[in-house]
């Protein structure tokens, strides 16, 4: 396949290409950004920890957000497991959904393990909001400590009821840790609904580079470190610092990398994100009739998605038709998609799926040509 162009039909799982400008930025940053930020008084550091602290600064006016409650982590996985762990580091009782990400359903399987943690999973009823809150809320213990639910779903793009969440947790005292993965970039979501921890991915929709992630909290619920080691504060102390955000970012920040999400956040704040998720949907809307005229099965469309197209087709495995499209040219991602709770409520727990998730830089060409292959090939 060297030489030959793939087109990206797989950023749910990282944006690509990036935006120039974020090329740009963190090209600047490895050129003229070599000091390590908040480790030194000396201008190498100085202008480094400037630069950083403006892209905190961007990234939580994104979320509606203070400063200081807003961490950089090296991805989404990290921000779940150091708000969950963080809050259950004593035990308690947690609430997921069924349709969690590995990221947010390991975590609390291994405390149930290893911490005697209790969970509790939630069914979603995507066409009845009341029936799936108060069914989260008859699940509420008086050790309940928080509630875990993904924004919007990484296997088919379903929206969850996240809002009306949040306002039942916010009501009953308990937190409420929204993975935003997928809906960050294209959903408008901030701590304003009720959300007290925000954890999201900076490569995927907020389209900065790989390795960059965001824990944005709330401040009305404290977390127990996981990570303790290297912080710019209190530093001649050995008990970690209790200061936010240094509290939660032990050892060197991937300096270029954030300045790359600075870039990045701005870039889809100038885009508009309901224009982003305009365009993407569009995409999606003309291959979903595509695949439906193939006799596809395509999985929630009838819910309100993020933009995702979840299938399969007939006599193919999953994994097989990803491979076969990739050998077209395609880039699209078949199997379990790391969301082993997600195919179990979908019913897909055996087969897996393929999933088709564009970007801005998509094009209607780009999706009728993946058409036109997928007609002359399956």
């Amino acid at each position: 396949m060297e030489g030959k162009r793939t087109i990206n039909f797989d950023n749910s799982a990282g944006t690509y290409p990036k935006p120039e400008t974020v090329r740009q930025a963190v090209a600047f940053a490895m050129k003229e950004l070599g000091g390590n930020p908040g480790r030194g008084g000396h201008r190498l550091s100085m202008a480094a920890a400037e630069r950083v602290y403006k892209v905190r600064a961007a990234a939580a006016a994104f979320f509606g957000a203070e400063t200081e409650n807003t961490a950089f982590v090296p991805n989404c996985t990290y921000g779940l497991n150091m708000a969950l762990k963080g809050l259950l580091q004593f035990g308690g009782h947690v609430i997921i959904s069924g349709w969690e990400h590995n990221s947010a359903s390991r975590p609390v399987y291994a405390m149930t393990r290893r911490s005697g943690v209790k969970c509790s999973v939630a069914d979603i009823y995507p066409d009845d909001i009341q029936r799936t809150v108060e069914g989260i809320e008859k699940l509420i213990r008086g050790d309940t400590l928080c509630v875990c639910c993904t924004a919007a779903s990484n296997v088919t793009g379903r929206i969850m009821p996240y809002r009306e969440i949040g306002q039942l947790c916010r009501r009953r005292g308990i937190a409420f840790v929204c993975d935003c993965a997928q809906a960050a970039g294209v959903l408008p979501v901030s701590l304003g609904e009720g959300i007290s921890f925000i954890c999201t991915s900076g490569q995927k929709g907020l389209y900065g580079p790989t390795g960059t992630g965001l824990l944005i909290s709330s401040g009305e619920f404290p977390l127990s470190t996981i990570i303790e080691g290297g912080t710019g504060a209190t530093s001649g102390e050995l008990v970690q610092t209790p200061y936010m955000p240094e509290k939660l970012e032990s050892g060197t920040l991937n300096t270029a990398g954030l300045i790359g999400l600075g870039a990045g956040l701005e870039f889809v704040k100038n885009r508009g994100i309901e224009n982003i998720r305009r365009h993407e949907n569009e995409l999606c809307r003309r291959f979903q009739l595509g695949l439906e005229k193939m006799g596809a099965v395509v999985y929630d469309r009838e819910y309100d998605r993020v933009p995702i197209v979840a299938f399969n087709l007939k006599g193919r495995t999953s994994e097989e038709a990803a491979a076969a499209l990739s050998e077209g040219g395609f880039a699209l991602r078949g199997g379990m998609h790391c969301a082993a709770l997600a195919h179990e409520s979908l019913g897909t727990g055996k087969t897996g799926a393929v999933r088709f998730s564009p970007s801005v830089f998509n094009t209607a060409a780009e999706v009728n040509a993946l058409l036109r292959y997928m007609e002359k090939t399956f």
